[in-house]
């Protein structure tokens, strides 16, 4: 019996909406989840769509409340559809956006919600590093009382002694993050910060600082996708979803064959980049997932951009700003947007929808056609990459 061949559509973003990155005291899970998705709905000019995808980490652990697909579902008016909640710990965003993409290229729907949904500030910062350290390997990480500030902090002390660069060599990436994010209305930290803040700083976890680290916080993103064909010259502010791939690594960091480089983001990388027929010089600009400096080196290493080893001369050469070779965390990234975890993922794509409609005001990227998006879960162990042309 042969086997049918599945023909894949193309897929297109046509509506995204966001709350800000805050501390959303007073607003639930489902009044976040629900302002984004209205608010991609009015950007679409839709009303509804046939299925929901919710990506979330920490709502049974912080929130006490799973189901959540169905639970936001009813809020918005989506039901009886299909609706489901997606976790990939910090990739969750994107590991629910591929969910959407599949589903609507494959043809077995033609319209699909999808929304990051976190909400992390009202626990106290003992549970939710506890509730974040499940995305570790429980046995041989968790247990051991590592945290992932501790994971990254041990990877970025083995960097630096590897390639012998020095923690301020790092600096240039929280610095671009925070100018960018200045001109983002819905960043948690829209302001910039200085060479000399960032080496004053608190130290955290050595060699990490808090200016190395990314902000939790609480907020919901969403896009609406449609399938692309027949949108050019109906819907001029869509964008095509060029590229959407996966590739895992180890849970426990120890357990790679090189723990200093992220093989599963290369491999992701790889994929998205044959899926799009296109190589790294041809991105304008990649949302990366900076939740520590280290994260960002290792990623532009990963993806192409820079040769093992020399990821900081990206940042000291200005490679990474808005003007350089390969800008990146054009709107803040995780370091000045915020990180809600499970949110994270669709954030990084409503941003880079906004900078390919050319409307991101002061920190739109001149000519931007092209975006490469990247959401890291665990300390690299689930890699989701995307690509996004402007159509």
């Amino acid at each position: 019996m042969k086997r049918k061949l599945l023909t894949m559509r193309k897929v297109a973003i046509l509506g995204i909406g966001q709350t800000s990155v805050s501390e959303h005291w007073d607003k639930s899970l489902r009044e976040l989840a629900g302002e984004a998705i209205f608010a991609a709905l009015n950007d679409s000019g839709r009303q509804t769509a046939q299925a929901l995808y919710v990506g979330n980490m920490l709502s049974g652990s912080l929130n006490q409340q799973e189901h959540l697909g169905v639970m936001v579902a009813d809020w918005v008016g989506f039901t009886p559809g299909e609706a489901l909640k997606v976790e990939a710990a910090c990739g969750s965003g994107a590991a629910a956006l591929r969910a959407g993409v599949i589903a609507v290229a494959s043809g077995e729907l033609d319209s699909a919600m999808v929304v990051g949904v976190e909400k992390m500030t009202d626990s106290k910062p003992p549970e939710t590093t506890s509730a974040l350290a499940t995305a570790a390997d429980a046995d041989w990480e968790a247990a051991e009382g590592l945290t992932f500030v501790a994971i990254n902090a041990l990877i970025m002390r083995r960097y630096m002694r590897e390639f012998g660069w020095k923690h301020t060599d790092f600096a240039p990436f929280s610095i671009n993050a925070h100018a960018n994010a200045e001109h983002n209305p819905n960043a948690r930290l829209p302001f910039p910060i200085t060479l000399g803040e960032y080496k004053a700083a608190r130290m955290v976890a050595e060699p990490i600082n808090l200016l190395d680290a990314s902000p939790i916080g609480d907020g919901a993103a969403a896009v609406l996708l449609v399938p692309a064909e027949g949108l050019q010259g109906r819907h001029h502010h869509s964008v095509v979803i060029e590229a959407s791939s996966c590739a895992t690594d180890s849970l426990a960091v120890h357990d790679r064959r090189d723990p200093i480089s992220l093989a599963a983001a290369a491999r992701s990388a790889q994929i998205a980049f044959n899926q799009a027929g296109i190589v790294p010089a041809e991105v304008d600009f990649f949302e990366l997932h900076d939740a520590f400096s280290i994260m960002s080196v290792l990623s532009l290493e990963a993806c192409g951009f820079a040769e093992r080893g020399q990821g900081p001369r990206l940042g000291l050469d200005g490679h990474i700003l808005p003007t350089g070779s390969i800008p990146i965390t054009t709107l803040g990234g995780l370091k000045a947007r915020g990180h809600p975890v499970g949110a994270t993922g669709v954030y990084q794509v409503v941003e880079s929808v906004t900078q390919l409609r050319g409307l991101a005001g002061a920190a739109q990227i001149a000519d931007a056609k092209t975006a490469l998006v990247q959401n890291i879960g665990g300390s690299g162990a689930t890699v989701y990459t995307h690509i996004l042309l402007r159509s």
